[in-house]
């Protein structure tokens, strides 16, 4: 009897372990959606914005090739761009991708126009060439590297923070280095948030969808931030934080909110013009705003991050969330 009794003990630890060791796994890293506010006068046209996703644990060999991080890296922002050298998708690492500086010490309070382009110059020399010489630089309306080298210049940042496991993120560089890395971009059917919701489903299956209604069948930043944010309700081992990384003042206008299709097609005035084509595809517009399009994130003053203050992000998931986020995210509606 004690004998049987021993084995049973020994089973139930066994299966208990073999439970607790996914969950264990899973806050040894973590990932964060990037939403990122919209900018300038391609932003007052298209007020949906912008979204990346970052990494712990992956770090950037080059621009488009992945690896795991070494000891003291701090991880890489991957997303996708509109024809960056013929490429679909360029990683960054973290500092330099908000910063343009490889050092949180080399970070200026406040910036003008001068002096961040000085910075995204010595960034882009030191670090792009491998992309080549002939890549432009962008600028407001046509889109080039420097969307990606310097990003808090431009804009404010929401970082949605989540776990990892060590499998799922060994898979994402595998099949991001071995798939055909040719650009794809579409901003109707293949933006930056189809893209980062296709990398999402990697990690949470079948979560991040397309759908008719809301956005009129268009993946938005903001759509694909509240499908992890309604996940993450259902599912605690999920872990997920909030941070708010703000924009550097000094060499634009503050960014403005995310919005969604109908949302921004309202606030800007845009829906006027239908109302005299049709009403009923007016009113279509208010209606898929206020039943599906307003999307609640929960984002009620959580906590901020400066470049001296990264370690909330960068430090494994699980290493002490932010209690003011938790409570944030947890007064969020699951529903519309």
């Amino acid at each position: 009897m004690l004998l049987m009794r021993s084995r049973r003990a020994v089973l139930f630890f066994l299966t208990a372990l073999a439970l607790l060791l996914p969950a264990c796994r899973r806050s040894d890293a973590q990932a964060a959606l990037l939403m990122e506010e919209p900018f300038g006068f391609f932003g007052f046209l298209n007020p949906t914005g912008h979204d990346a996703v970052y990494f712990q644990r992956i770090c950037a060999e080059t621009p488009v090739k992945l690896r795991r991080c070494a000891a003291g890296e701090t991880g890489t922002v991957i997303s996708r761009y509109q024809g960056i050298a013929g490429y679909d998708w360029v990683a960054m690492p973290l500092l330099p991708y908000l910063y343009a500086v490889e050092t949180a010490a080399e970070v200026p309070a406040r910036a003008d126009g001068k002096t961040v382009t000085a910075l995204r110059d010595k960034y882009h020399e030191a670090r792009l060439l491998s992309l080549g010489k002939d890549v432009p630089r962008g600028g407001n309306v046509k889109r080039g590297w420097s969307q990606f080298v310097g990003v808090a210049y431009d804009r404010r940042i929401y970082a949605f923070r989540f776990a990892t496991t060590e499998e799922q993120d060994d898979a994402l560089i595998a099949r991001m280095n071995a798939g055909a890395n040719r650009t794809r971009f579409n901003l109707i059917y293949r933006n930056c948030a189809d893209f980062n919701g296709g990398i999402l489903n990697a990690y949470f299956p079948n979560t991040f969808k397309r759908s008719v209604l809301p956005d009129f069948g268009i993946t938005t930043p903001k759509r694909v931030t509240y499908q992890l944010v309604r996940y993450a309700r259902k599912h605690p081992e999920t872990q997920l934080t909030v941070f708010d990384i703000p924009q550097i003042p000094g060499s634009r206008h503050r960014s403005r909110a995310n919005k969604s299709i109908p949302q921004g097609l309202i606030t800007s005035g845009y829906v006027v013009p239908f109302a005299f084509i049709s009403p009923y595809l007016a009113g279509g517009v208010v209606v898929d705003y206020l039943i599906w399009g307003r999307y609640p994130l929960g984002l009620k003053h959580p906590p901020v991050l400066t470049p001296e203050t990264m370690t909330p992000l960068t430090a494994p998931a699980g290493s002490g969330q932010s209690p003011e986020s938790a409570s944030a995210l947890a007064d969020t509606p699951t529903a519309h």
